[in-house]
């Protein structure tokens, strides 16, 4: 139930300042690694947003509650793949996907933070969501233990694409963490759709940012 008292938070300044305004890369620090995250300004998903940095903390700081060691990790809207990197760091198999547009910059954060650490090399793919799913990753073959969305609930002609995509990867026994800003009332209908078809728990609340973490399993009869 979405009753359960969530645990508020704030979210850390976990990285360096940038030296200007023309200076494009963001430097993290989240499980003992530095990570540097080279923005774009051209593309949406090309910004950390909040929610990637709710989560990332999250995930770092609950890795008893959600072990990603040795796990099938899903991240849908990766965007500068920041939580995708985290997810890596933490051991995890992890494949982060986002539009066609968004992809160069994605692997290319991916690659340069992941390329000599010891852990699963992770993979980039295209997902637009809604499309192909059936086809590109077809439900026999592709079984993930953790779905990752963050800031996906923005731009409100996606989101029944968006609900379809959640629905068709999370199966039973996947764990969606979804986090998000939440400013708007498209943003809370589409929270009650999720509510409606998952068991969704709110898992953190970080009422600076407006941004709520919340945690959501199929409904097994």
């Amino acid at each position: 139930p979405l009753t359960d008292s969530p645990v508020v938070l704030k979210i850390l300044q976990n990285w360096v300042p940038r030296v200007s305004h023309y200076f494009d890369k963001e430097h993290y620090t989240y499980v003992g690694h530095q990570i540097v995250i080279q923005e774009s300004i051209e593309h949406f998903g090309a910004v950390v947003w909040p929610g990637a940095l709710a989560l990332s903390q999250y995930l770092e700081s609950n890795q008893e509650q959600f072990n990603l060691k040795d796990k099938k990790v899903l991240e849908i809207g990766a965007g500068t793949g920041l939580v995708s990197i985290v997810a890596c760091i933490l051991g995890a198999y992890v494949t982060a996907t986002d539009l066609p547009e968004v992809l160069e910059n994605l692997s290319y954060n991916i690659s340069r933070n992941t390329q000599d650490m010891n852990m699963h090399k992770p993979e980039v793919r295209k997902l637009v969501w809604g499309e192909d799913l059936n086809e590109d990753f077809p439900a026999s073959t592709y079984h993930y233990d953790f779905l990752l969305a963050t800031d996906v609930v923005y731009h409100h002609t996606a989101l029944d694409p968006l609900l379809a995509t959640m629905v068709h990867f999370c199966k039973p026994g996947t764990v969606l963490l979804w986090a998000n800003k939440f400013r708007f009332s498209t943003d809370y209908e589409f929270l009650e759709k999720v509510s409606d078809i998952f068991n969704t728990t709110v898992l953190a609340e970080f009422p600076e940012s407006n941004v709520k973490l919340l945690k959501a399993t199929v409904r097994e009869n």
